[in-house]
């Protein structure tokens, strides 16, 4: 249905430039012939507009390569106490060798390291990242993450049977104030 809209206003459009190029060679006003002008400007300034648009609300389509790095607590997404704590108690990495070393801290000394392998799927246009760790494992690692994209990155949240929703951000750790 969107095509045939299309091909209907491109017509139309078509239509109308030959109507003002016929009267601009008719009358030889220079109006007529901005008016075609200002018609096909507008139309490819509206585009590019639109195409700008699209560009920065897309979201981001992930490959495996991405998923790769440090990963710590998000603590933009739920301010407070508690998510300071997670900040200092748990932090993860995903190496190039597609291993995951999801480390339990205190602070910057790393107290327990539970290791796993990752791969993806990709039903859908973007990749998503399938975790099996090595018994025993930590509970926060017990379900994949559900992976948030937006325009130019991606957030993951772990199901946590003991502290619900958490919400791992890429980044380095860094001591908090």
């Amino acid at each position: 249905m969107g095509g045939i809209l299309l091909l209907i206003v491109l017509f139309i459009l078509i239509i109308i430039t030959v109507i003002l190029l016929i009267i601009w060679a008719i009358t030889k006003k220079k109006a007529n012939g901005k008016a075609i002008l200002y018609l096909w400007g507008g139309i490819f300034t509206l585009y590019f507009v639109m195409y700008a648009l699209h560009f920065f609300n897309s979201k981001k389509v992930l490959e495996k390569k991405d998923f790769y790095g440090e990963y710590t607590i998000d603590r933009n997404y739920f301010a407070g106490k508690q998510a300071d704590w997670q900040y200092n108690n748990f932090r993860f990495e995903i190496r190039e060798n597609d291993s995951i070393y999801f480390y339990v801290t205190d602070g910057p000394e790393i107290i327990e390291t539970y290791k796993g392998k990752i791969s993806t799927l990709a039903p859908y246009k973007s990749a998503r990242l399938v975790i099996k760790m090595k018994e025993p494992s930590h509970h926060i690692l017990n379900t994949n993450p559900t992976i948030y994209r937006e325009s130019w990155g991606f957030f993951m949240v772990f199901d946590s049977p003991k502290f619900s929703n958490m919400y791992f951000r890429k980044g380095e750790w860094t001591k908090i104030d």
